[in-house]
């Protein structure tokens, strides 16, 4: 589901509209074991041993014959597959701390000195040092030991990253054997870590492979790195908590809640620092942790109440994500809730959340001006708020950041179909605006067309059918399908399950593969729930539906972020296709809506009383042109698919117009890249850095 406050876009869980996502296991030494027999089912898809990182400018393909699971965002690079490199067998007496720890000297001796010549030594070709935030101010993946040692050389004073150190704070963190690949048959050391930098303190993960053609020398296949704090403004969080309360004889002086009265209210000459426009998961994740970094943030929302983006889906909404994944900042959901969580139960946690850490939510409130002064660097906003008791007031701000976090996906996309006015049924209206169908009578026939086969029109499509209609999907194209089971356990099991790692160290070992590597690793791991999902898919097929895996046969997570959409993650709609209780009309694009139904381009008149189009979302940049107008629209660039080094375009980094930023996402992804964008925010403001350093 993936609606946010003041637009339709990711909210928290990858299940339900087209552009929606799903993080992946990672085979480390928590979840190869599981996945060891699978090489013996799917032997090695590529030849080449060395790291391949080619990223292919959209410009200049011939997309018009492209396959749709191939395509990507307008503007944006196709990103190939890894391969492992050839390595021996690991020796029975290594001893991983031993390694890691003389690999870890070797590298700080020759970062400290400046070494470049030894630091490209240390690294195999086809390996990949990624960054955020430490050694420059943006998200970088550096493939291959020439363009690090090129980027180091290239800095202007050198490495930003001071130090690397074991991390063995926990039996988790501490160095051991461990796959890099999913198969289990590409084994090396790895070890967490915790990093220095010239301004902050980080974490990271290393995985170190034998170099075959050096002598079985130690060396870096994947380095990440990450800040986590700034020096000299850490969170306030653990021994650096608030004191809550100033003892002894303060005349006058105010108790908690007359202070927190006026903070939300920003009373007299109290002004934000950040605004961010939506109060959905996005909005609440980068207010907290700007809140404990004590930079004053307002959030706005055109609903009444925090959590209306869920509360107002359609009626038997529930995540299928798990509890495990979802977990918000600082607060997690206790042990009680359940794995799987109805929509209007997350509504009351998300207004919960907000009281917890203190947020400023203006509810019901729109955003009717707003300005921005290069010169002055901070914007002019104008908000049109209701209040609680009825009376609505105009509020001039001026905040030095705007966060548009209305969801990852812009405004809705409509095809323009000849006729749509004319069409005389009950409904026709996109997905987002759609509500939930309601139970016919006894003995009474109604017919349901939803165009689209994606997440939301298998859900729309599921919902007609329990309510009594008769339903066909319109495909027009192909769609990746994989079942919810088979999925999680897949790509979810060693990582975010019960009993797996602490969510932080579970987001850094995600986070810590490169998505190169990603994609090479999520081919494996496609074809082993293409196997597992067998008897599905055949079913499928035979029904008519349109099946595909993904780019370079990598399955949904590459489909999400290369392309945006493109498939559906089974949770009954599938079987309800396959025994024919939803039909399915393939490979014909619509002529005309007529006012009984819609006409194709094969001549079939399909009759229909409701017409859902679950025809997915604009980029959010068109998101930010209604909001902000067209100066500020061409200033930034667009949002999501690879850039030139496979990291995701402008979310959660830099748009190209200081002061603006955007930021969407599952519930994963903001709980993650949250800090991330709020360290950027509290640099800038502490003087650390500057919108234009590197």
């Amino acid at each position: 589901m993936w609606v946010e406050s003041g637009g339709w876009g990711i909210v928290g869980e990858f299940f339900v509209h087209e552009h929606e996502s799903i993080h992946p296991t990672l085979v480390t030494a928590w979840s190869a074991k599981k996945h060891s027999l699978i090489s013996e089912i799917y032997p090695s898809r590529r030849s080449s041993h060395q790291l391949v990182h080619d990223i292919l400018p959209v410009s200049g393909m011939a997309t018009a014959a492209m396959p749709s699971y191939n395509r990507v965002e307008p503007g944006s690079h196709r990103l190939a597959p890894a391969s492992y490199p050839d390595t021996g067998a690991i020796s029975s007496s290594v001893d991983a701390n031993v390694v890691a720890t003389e690999w870890l000297d070797s590298f700080n001796q020759a970062l400290s000195g400046q070494d470049l010549p030894a630091v490209k030594q240390l690294f195999l070709q086809g390996s990949c040092w990624r960054d955020q935030l430490g050694l420059s101010w943006d998200y970088r993946s550096l493939y291959g030991p020439d363009t690090i040692v090129s980027f180091l050389k290239s800095a202007p004073n050198g490495s930003r990253v001071v130090s690397i150190k074991i991390d063995s704070s926990n039996a988790t963190r501490k160095p051991s054997i461990a796959a890099v690949d999913f198969k289990g048959k590409v084994n090396g050391v790895a070890s967490f870590l915790t990093v220095e930098t010239d301004v902050g303190r980080g974490r990271g993960f290393v995985r170190l492979l034998q170099d075959i053609q050096d002598d079985n020398k130690w060396k870096a296949f994947t380095l990440f790195t990450a800040m986590y704090d700034l020096k000299g403004h850490e969170e306030t969080i653990g021994g650096n908590r608030p004191h809550g309360v100033d003892h002894g004889g303060q005349p006058g002086r105010k108790n908690w809640q007359d202070r927190r009265v006026a903070t939300e209210n920003f009373e007299g000459d109290l002004e934000p620092t950040v605004l961010i426009l939506g109060a959905g998961q996005g909005g609440l994740t980068a207010a907290a942790r700007l809140h404990q970094l004590k930079v004053p943030t307002l959030i706005i929302d055109k609903n009444p109440r925090i959590g209306d983006n869920w509360r107002n889906r359609y009626h038997q909404l529930v995540l299928h994500d798990p509890v495990w994944y979802d977990h918000l900042p600082y607060v997690p959901f206790p042990s009680h809730w359940p794995i799987f969580t109805p929509k209007d139960k997350l509504a009351e946690w998300f207004e919960s959340y907000a009281r917890l850490l203190e947020l400023n939510v203006w509810n019901s409130t729109t955003l009717t001006d707003a300005k921005w002064d290069d010169e002055k660097r901070q914007w002019t906003v104008t908000l049109t708020r209701k209040k609680a008791s009825g009376a609505v007031e105009t509020r001039t701000l001026h905040p030095r950041h705007v966060i548009l976090a209305t969801g990852h996906s812009g405004e809705m996309k409509m095809p323009p179909i000849k006729g749509m006015d004319d069409f005389k049924g009950d409904r026709l209206c996109h997905s987002s605006q759609f509500r939930g169908a309601e139970q016919i009578s006894e003995g009474q026939t109604k017919r349901a067309i939803v165009v689209g086969c994606c997440n939301s029109g298998h859900d729309v499509a599921q919902d007609f059918y329990e309510h009594g209609y008769d339903v066909t999907i319109v495909q027009r194209s192909s769609a990746y399908v994989m079942s919810s089971k088979n999925g999680l356990d897949v790509l979810l099991g060693g990582l975010y399950e019960e009993g797996g790692p602490e969510t932080e160290d579970a987001d850094l070992i995600f986070m810590s593969i490169p998505n190169a590597m990603l994609k090479r690793m999520h081919q494996d791991a496609t074809a082993e729930i293409t196997r597992r999902d067998e008897t599905l898919r055949k079913g499928l097929k035979q029904a008519g539906f349109n099946l595909d895996d993904g780019p370079d046969e990598a399955g949904l997570f590459m489909k999400y972020f290369q392309r945006g959409g493109g498939f559906y993650i089974d949770v009954g709609c599938s079987q309800l296709i396959v025994d024919g209780k939803i039909k399915i009309k393939q490979g014909q694009e619509i002529k005309e809506v007529k006012p009984n139904g819609l006409l194709f381009t094969d001549g079939e008149v399909l009759e229909a009383d409701e017409i859902i189009f679950a025809t997915g979302y604009e980029n959010m940049r068109g998101t930010a042109r209604k909001i902000f107008g067209n100066e500020l629209a061409e200033r930034v660039k667009d949002v999501w698919g690879f850039d030139q080094e496979g990291e995701l375009r402008t979310m959660w980094r830099r748009t190209g117009h200081p002061g603006f930023w955007f930021f969407g996402g599952n519930l994963a992804l903001c709980r993650y890249y949250s800090r991330l964008l709020a360290l950027q925010i509290k640099a800038m403001e502490e003087g650390i850095m500057k919108y234009e350093d590197p």
